[in-house]
């Protein structure tokens, strides 16, 4: 018989969701099961259980009639449902998970699973030039296709989130030694500017976790926040969060050679960024406030070196 039900979301996934959305998000993960039954039902699919991972949404494993392995995604955030699967539409047969079903009334998606199994096959020892080139062909999907209306910008981001979220903590966080640095370079972030020609449909979230790998070592992106900007911002995103203090020198001269974008360019976005997330590592506590002022520090030498 078929399974077409699962128990309730682990507490774990409760937790992130909580932290992530606010105690109101609570409602929704009480219907999650139900959501992936009705999902279940209207494809005939098989439901595994639950893959504990992310902070947005819900991962559940399914399976075709036939075999086929599938996961289900419900998403607590309509827009975030909306948004991730045009980018994953305008990209498909890129280098990323391809949409199987689409569910609009229940915000819920049967996507491909990577590499046979969920967190996909083992990364390959070129894993960085082969991301890069896969970004790369990516942002070229994000320029050449027509680009569906409605998905977010980079410039509201940065006018409306980005910008006012470091002033206010630059207002009320004790900053310790690291002041200084912190404000020399804001006035960057205040007048840092997007080159239209590199405008392409952006990933923006390209942490390592986000980045698979299918049987052939060939990466595929996954769990996309889309916007509509440039390409400098998530070449920065990669250079300083794929794996935070570690080859980021790398990266850096990677992302200046795929991209044909001059590390003098990137390295204001990538400045930009690691002061946001230092930011907000010292507001919750986080222990990997140090690695990121340290990374900061290493950007903001006249000549940075190779360490971080």
């Amino acid at each position: 018989m078929m399974k077409r039900t699962l128990g309730e979301v682990s507490a774990e996934c409760q937790k992130r969701l909580i932290t992530h959305y606010g105690p109101e998000v609570s409602w929704w993960l009480d219907t999650v099961p139900a959501l992936f039954a009705q999902a279940a039902e209207r494809w005939n699919l098989t439901l595994g259980g639950y893959h504990d991972a992310g902070c947005a949404s819900v991962i559940a494993t399914a399976g075709t009639l036939d075999g086929r392995p599938l996961l289900l995604k419900a998403w607590a955030d309509p827009a975030r449902f909306r948004n991730e699967v045009i980018a994953l539409r305008l990209w498909a047969r890129g280098p990323i998970a391809d949409v199987v079903e689409v569910a609009d009334d229940l915000a819920v998606a049967a996507l491909e699973i990577i590499g046979g199994r969920p967190g996909g096959d083992e990364r390959p020892p070129r894993e960085l030039q082969t991301v890069a080139a896969a970004l790369h062909g990516l942002h070229t999907f994000g320029r050449r296709r027509h680009r569906p209306r409605g998905l977010p910008s980079l410039a509201a981001y940065l006018h409306q989130e980005i910008r006012p979220r470091v002033w206010r903590r630059l207002e009320v966080l004790d900053l310790g030694p690291w002041r200084d640095l912190v404000s020399a370079i804001f006035p960057e972030l205040l007048v840092l500017e997007e080159d239209d020609g590199r405008a392409t449909v952006l990933h923006t979230d390209l942490y390592r976790e986000n980045v698979l790998f299918d049987w052939l070592g060939h990466p595929r992106f996954i769990d996309p926040l889309p916007m509509v900007g440039d390409a400098a911002f998530d070449w920065a995103f990669w250079t300083v969060y794929y794996d935070l203090g570690h080859d980021t020198g790398t990266r850096l001269a990677t992302a200046a050679r795929v991209a044909h974008i001059p590390v003098p360019v990137l390295a204001p976005w990538c400045r930009a960024l690691a002061v946001d997330g230092l930011l907000h590592y010292l507001e919750t506590a986080d222990p990997r406030a140090r690695r990121m002022a340290d990374l900061l520090a290493w950007l903001s030498a006249p000549a940075p070196g190779n360490r971080p």
